[in-house]
């Protein structure tokens, strides 16, 4: 385990050691370490390093840290003010245990097509921060998930932060649906944002990675906006079979997540 001080120092060791890996909160890891199917020679712990735990408002951006934990994610009042949407996606991860531990950045890196917060950072065009040797690069989280379990991120890159546009006016709702238990993975889960004529679709756990859409909303009623939002959705879902349900299922349920999350959207616009 490598406890580099700097960020200067995490990324110059991403780029001459053997087979090595981010180690942040480390939730996902210790999962996949006892499960037997992740390897590495090196570890490059981030937990000392000052400042990646922070997060810093801007000119209407909030840029979070690498390190910042789920749970300050749901709780901060400035993340809770500038994007309520996302302080409801991390607040509706796993449990307390797990969200005091896991990181933003680990939870963005980790890339599994079921996680929550992706969702709502989809909808409000979120840029993620890679840091190498070579600088910082910006990618937009809608370029962010290239494949099952794979992001943009490339070998030698951390994710050093995570930049998060300020909510526009309208309505944000998160809905998610899990099958096994509260606690579990979800079936399906949907944040939709609903701001001036444009309906934000964000989709989790129903292809193999988040997915992105966006329809028209242009003087629709309720109904006419959940035909649209489950019209718009129809040719991204791409289900995986598994212990939670098999295509079908999981076909139905993403459609009545949707559903109830444009519904609620909708209500909240009526009662602004």
């Amino acid at each position: 385990m490598h406890r580099p001080d700097t960020l200067d120092e995490a990324v110059e060791l991403l780029s001459t050691v053997d087979n090595p890996m981010v180690y942040g909160g480390g939730t996902a890891i210790q999962i996949l370490i006892k499960q037997g199917i992740l390897f590495a020679d090196n570890f490059v712990d981030l937990a000392g390093i000052p400042g990646l735990r922070e997060i810093t408002p801007g000119a209407g951006v909030l840029t979070v840290g690498p390190m910042v934990s789920v749970r300050r994610m749901e709780t901060d009042q400035r993340v809770r003010a500038h994007a309520p949407l996302a302080a409801e996606a991390y607040h509706q991860v796993a449990n307390p245990r797990v969200r005091n531990t896991a990181s933003a950045g680990g939870n963005i890196a980790h890339g599994d097509y079921r996680l929550d917060p992706p969702t709502a950072l989809l909808v409000l065009d979120a840029t993620v921060l890679a840091s190498s040797v070579r600088g910082t690069r910006e990618i937009p989280v809608r370029e962010f998930f290239v494949d099952f379990q794979e992001t943009a991120i490339e070998h030698d890159e951390l994710v050093s932060g995570i930049r998060i546009p300020a909510q526009p006016p309208g309505a944000g709702r998160f809905v998610k649906n899990s099958s096994l238990g509260e606690n579990d993975w979800p079936c399906a889960s949907a944040s939709v944002l609903v701001t001036g004529s444009t309906m934000h679709i964000g989709l989790g756990a129903v292809a193999p990675t988040p997915r992105y859409v966006a329809c028209d909303a242009t003087g629709l009623d309720d109904q006419g906006a959940v035909d649209a939002a489950l019209a718009a959705i129809e040719p991204e879902l791409d289900p995986i079979p598994d212990v939670r349900g098999g295509v079908a299922y999981k076909r139905r349920l993403a459609r009545a997540t949707v559903e109830d999350a444009v519904r609620a959207a909708w209500k909240d616009l009526q009662h602004a």
